[in-house]
């Protein structure tokens, strides 16, 4: 297990580095793949050792090594970050005894932390990213199921992923100025990987995440920052929700039915 879990990290230190790429990139419609790693200040390109995740930033101490512009804090702490979550993830699948589909859940967080980041910097959700999940999540959900002889789970994928997509739908449909439809085609891919795990974490997930998205918008209006009427990128509080359910869907579930047999 400690192999597992350092590799874990060690994977999600790598992928965090790749994701303030398609952070940047995506939104832009930029390649992935040319031109290679540059200080968007001065062009140069970054040096093969300076592009260590985390390593590079600190070495650098935090500025580019050609023009001496500041390279943003964001960088390190999104490395950070998926590292902590792809750890976090591991040891939860593996007390659930779900390793086979680590790959899936590894792969959700990646385009969660992803989503939710240009979600908050361009309030969009692109098609680049969440349609092609789909297959990816379809097929590693897919190999799980087979490699545990547990088809009952993608069953309950399939009917989570079009559940929660229909109430996302039905509500864009009955308010579009509050829900976008980049937050339907999501919905669709959260409620599979909820779904998968049981009927609880898909039931505390969507609920989730509108309670952090009101708990958020409180915050704003009793800051001054906004009113009832200010836009929010919903993006970041559905995949916060999801983690909070893979996590926590069991005890709160059972709160609530001890909450609800006392009352």
């Amino acid at each position: 297990m400690p192999i597992l879990l350092a590799a874990s990290a060690l994977l999600g230190l790598a992928v965090g580095s790749f994701l303030n790429v398609v952070i940047h990139r995506v939104p832009r419609a930029e390649s992935l793949v040319r031109p290679g790693s540059h200080c968007p200040a001065c062009g140069h390109a970054i040096r093969a050792r300076h592009n260590l995740p985390l390593v590079g930033w600190l070495v650098l101490r935090g500025r580019c090594a050609d023009c001496r512009s500041p390279i943003s804090v964001r960088y390190p702490l999104v490395e950070l970050a998926t590292a902590g979550l792809f750890v976090a993830v591991t040891m939860r699948l593996a007390a659930q005894h779900l390793l086979p589909a680590l790959p899936a859940y590894l792969y959700l967080v990646a385009v969660g932390v992803a989503l939710s980041l240009i979600d908050l910097d361009c309030h969009r959700l692109p098609d680049a990213i969440v349609l092609p999940s789909y297959a990816v999540l379809g097929l590693c959900l897919l190999a799980a199921s087979a490699w545990q002889q547990d088809w009952s789970a993608l069953v309950r994928a399939l009917a989570g992923g079009v559940a929660l997509f229909l109430l996302y739908f039905a509500l864009a449909f009955a308010y579009p100025a509050g829900m976008g439809f980049g937050d339907v085609k999501l919905a669709g891919l959260l409620g599979g990987v909820l779904g998968f795990i049981s009927l609880p974490t898909l039931l505390v997930g969507a609920f989730a995440a509108f309670l952090l998205g009101g708990l958020a918008g409180g915050v704003v209006i009793l800051s001054g920052r906004g009113s009832g009427k200010t836009a929010l990128p919903f993006g970041p509080f559905m995949v916060g929700g999801t983690l909070l359910a893979l996590f926590a869907a069991e005890p709160i579930a059972d709160l609530y039915v001890t909450y609800a047999l006392h009352a």
